[in-house]
């Protein structure tokens, strides 16, 4: 746009007129210069490739007078045409324009009173993070079932089962403090441990099951009481050391606290003794101690100059014990150390028996943490650390195939029970310990729902992984109230209010938080973010509840359904992920419970909810075909809102055998009823460009802008308008899958101009469709406002480039025309005058510029800048 064209026209109106009159030379230069581009545009005319003869098969003329779309029919009087007729054939165009702009509203924002707009963007981001949960193999239909929790692997025989029964009370066996001396990995901080039971006497040590804190207790006791024989008893004797091997005890928990204490003053208490005493706080009837009773305990054991460790679990009803003056936390054993030396133990073992020449000790270690480390490997194990029972069962694996006792599908069957053991464990015994609770105690609803939160939280955590932590804790509350109910529904169950502990939830969930961020109506906020501590532990966790537990299906079909109406696309899209994988589970249950439900609701999110879940079932195999086969029937056979539902499944390209069958149903869908479902229709060919058969799109809307019936051009105008408003962030729902993923970074740039600048194959399809909905009648308008949108996005709010790579690969070919060029003119003019939002004039000339590159300007452009 020259200095010469800004100051013809009034500076205070940017009119058609004038921006007719001012493109009249240039115009005529046009003619004269005879550009490249046009000629060649004249070439594919008479290939009959033109855009012009599209236009006539419609009836529809253009004027250029104005440099924008003329109307269907000239609207001069003196052609023959009365007042009335004409005015008649415009109401008629504004009602077809109006049909037209209806046909480009958001279908995810029907229902303003429920919740608002449901954002595309939010969403499609949180389904790609949410799908991470279940790839690579990760997912629940694949999920080995193998229980290698008992078995013999070589020569030796490995037990991992947490609920296995150990010694109520009496000593402990020397042979077990021996091996425990030779194998116990300290935790960080173990010498702080250990400083604080020799000067106290007493140490409330609190950790999660599983996590070596027993080991821990004991290798303390070990050390303080051979310590204390050594000093007081050097040189008494040989038997030293079996005399320290039975200083350790064992306390039969049911005694607790108060009974330990009063043993103590007796004649049998034996001076320099150790006890271990592994407190259960959720039992029935069991109270905790308080600090009177830790302080009668402390002073017994100074008198008699013995020592004893209280193992409790972590949680709300441990926390006053962990928080007075003898508790602290037990942290874990490293897991790297812990595998080594596990290896080494088992490894040394065999090798003693070894004949010579077989490979040293320290050659087959290598080999075993060379295995480990495969990737095949480490994700069958699928768990960021290991527990001190998973440590040795997975190096008894390594060592049994390093030793070539155990083939590799065994080894990889093995790594995945590890996961599916620790999810049985969680849910063991949750309805025994409610079943213990007298029928007639008093806040026995209160002790019912501080049952089910742990187990709760971990469903939650399973479904909700990678959300904020606040948005998981709140649906763990709300899954308490659906199992307490389902468990007692003539009660009405109590709520616990401040039972919650963020440190007690990551400890008994193994979870982890970081900080990061989510989004709040289209805005990002920092949030702390919580997620399981491997990758196989959300499949593992919804396996368990849903294989193994099937009255706690009502009560979690219940829950998803609430979620599917939170408007938090980091709540109901993450869900709707989970819940497509339950339905692989048991597909049948799934559909009659959720999917079918949820896809003739009323609202949209809920429709969106299942066609994801559908989308979930149909990335696997064993389901794809039964997927397909429901949503073709959906297509074609199936009310408003199950057509809605599956052209929503159809936009993630999975629910039909190829794009083209895609884009049938979505056509189906489209132009079905005069167009009623043509918004929901277009969205989702649009989401389709997002995929690499972007190109076989673009072709089969071409055809529709092509075809004899005026539904079928609407669909290829209202889908070309779509294209032109759709950013990335709104289609790329699996990176993974995309061309476009590297650009995930940057997902507010418009897709089409994004494409323009990674795919250059379709940059003259793209101009084409674009050129066609500028300049027919009815589209004309949402058009220009589309386009629009597309020059104002090359710059950012504070001036910066954003997608101009983009734009200087499509405005050429959009702008090839002189006529083109006006209407480019006029619409710079506007958005320079636009008193709301105004077009800087510097970044104007640059758009100008971008549409009329250095080899298509005329010689006075070039001078005038």
């Amino acid at each position: 746009m020259s200095d010469e064209e800004q100051s013809d026209g009034p500076a205070d109106s940017a009119s058609p007129e004038a921006a007719d009159r001012d493109g009249g030379r240039g115009k005529e230069r046009d003619r004269d210069g005879g550009r490249g581009k046009e000629r060649d545009r004249d070439r594919e005319k008479e290939k009959g490739g033109d855009r012009e003869r599209d236009r006539e098969k419609r009836g529809e003329k253009e004027k250029g007078k104005d440099g924008k779309p003329s109307s269907d029919e000239p609207k001069d009087a003196g052609d023959g045409e009365s007042d009335d007729d004409a005015d008649e054939k415009e109401s008629e165009r504004e009602r077809a324009a109006g049909r037209f702009r209806e046909h480009t509203r958001n279908p995810l924002a029907e229902e303003q009173g429920d919740g608002g707009p449901t954002s595309l963007a939010a969403a499609s981001r949180t389904h790609g993070d949410a799908r991470q949960m279940f790839s690579s193999g990760r997912d629940l239909h694949t999920f080995d079932r193998t229980h290698i929790g008992r078995a013999h692997i070589g020569d030796t025989y490995v037990q991992l089962d947490p609920r296995r029964a150990g010694m109520r009370s009496g000593p402990v066996p020397a042979e077990e403090l021996r091996r425990l001396r030779r194998a116990h990995v300290a935790p960080d901080g173990y010498r702080r441990l250990r400083n604080a039971l020799t000067a106290r006497r007493l140490l409330v040590l609190g950790a999660a099951p599983g996590t070596g804190r027993t080991s821990t207790a004991l290798s303390l006791l070990d050390d303080i009481t051979n310590s204390a024989v050594t000093d007081a008893d050097a040189g008494s004797g040989p038997d030293t050391g079996a005399a320290a091997d039975a200083r350790v005890h064992r306390v039969d928990p049911d005694g607790g606290v108060r009974q330990l204490a009063g043993s103590l003053g007796g004649e049998e208490a034996r001076p320099g003794t150790g006890y271990l005493l592994e407190l259960s706080l959720i039992r029935p009837g069991v109270l905790p101690p308080d600090e009177i009773d830790l302080d009668r305990l402390a002073a017994a054991l100074a008198g008699c100059r013995s020592f004893a460790v209280v193992v409790v679990t972590v949680g709300s009803a441990a926390n006053p014990l962990l928080a007075g003056r003898y508790g602290m936390l037990c942290p874990p054993a490293p897991t790297q150390e812990l595998l080594t030396t596990r290896l080494r133990e088992r490894l040394e073992d065999r090798a003693e028996a070894a004949a010579e020449g077989t490979p040293s000790t320290a050659e087959l270690l290598a080999r075993a943490e060379e295995l480990a480390e495969r990737e095949a490997v480490s994700e069958a194990v699928g768990l960021d650390d290991l527990r001190p029972a998973e440590a040795e069962l997975y190096a008894a694996l390594l060592a049994g195939h390093v030793l070539g006792s155990v083939s590799y599908e065994e080894l990889l069957a093995g790594c995945r029970s590890l996961a599916a053991e620790q999810a049985q464990e969680w849910f063991a015994g949750v309805d025994r310990a409610l079943a213990a609770l007298p029928d007639d105690a008093e806040g026995t609803t209160g002790r019912a729902a501080a049952l089910f939160h742990p187990v709760a939280f971990r469903i939650a955590l399973a479904v909700l992984g990678g959300a904020s932590h606040s948005a998981v804790s709140a649906a763990a509350h709300l899954l308490t109230w659906e199992l307490s109910v389902q468990s007692d529904p003539d009660n009405t169950p109590a709520r616990p209010l401040f039972c919650d502990d963020p440190d007690s939830d990551l400890a008994l969930s193994r979870a982890r938080l970081k900080n990061g961020k989510v989004e709040v109506a289209g805005a990002e906020v920092t949030a702390r973010l919580i997620r399981y501590r491997g990758s196989a532990l959300p499949g593992a966790v919804l396996t368990e509840v849903w294989d193994r537990h099937f009255p706690a299906r009502a009560p979690i079909v219940r829950w998803l359904r609430l979620l599917a109406d939170d408007p938090r696309p980091q709540v109901w899209m993450r869900a709707a992920v989970a819940a497509g994988e339950l339905c692989v589970q048991d597909f049948d249950h799934g559909y009659a419970e959720l999917v079918r439900p949820l896809a003739e609701a009323s609202t949209a999110r809920r429709r969106f909810f299942a066609a994801t879940m559908m989308d979930q079932a149909a990335g696997h195999a064993s389901h794809r075909k039964a997927v397909r086969r429901l949503v073709d029937d959906w297509v074609r056979h199936g009310p408003d809102s199950l057509r809605w539902s599956a052209a929503m499944a159809l936009g993630y390209g999975n629910a039909a055998a190829t794009t083209d069958d895609t884009l049938d149903a979505l056509a189906r869908i489209g132009v079905r009823d005069e167009g009623e479902q043509m918004a929901v229709a277009s969205l989702n060919v649009v989401r389709l460009l997002a995929l690499p058969d972007g190109a076989r799109v673009l072709r089969r809307m071409t055809d529709w802008t092509r075809h004899k019936l005026v539904t079928y051009q609407d669909l290829g105008l209202v889908t070309s308008v779509r294209l032109m408003l759709t950013s990335v962030d709104e289609v790329l729902f699996d990176a993974a899958g995309s061309p476009l993923g590297d650009l995930r970074d940057r997902g507010d740039r418009p897709l089409a101009l994004a494409l323009a600048a990674s795919r250059p194959e379709l940059v003259r399809p793209m101009a084409d469709l674009m050129w066609t909905a500028l300049n027919t009648a009815r589209s004309s308008d949402v058009a220009m406002d589309a386009l629009e949108s597309l020059l104002r996005s090359a710059f950012r709010e504070n001036g910066s480039e954003r997608a101009r790579p983009g734009l200087a690969a499509l405005l050429p070919e959009l702008m090839a025309g002189e006529q083109d060029r006006r209407r480019l003119d006029w619409l710079l003019r506007r958005m320079m005058n636009d008193p709301e939002n105004r077009l800087p004039d510097t970044q104007a000339r640059e758009l100008w510029w971008l549409a009329a590159p250095p080899r298509g300007r005329t010689g006075e452009e070039e001078r005038n800048g």
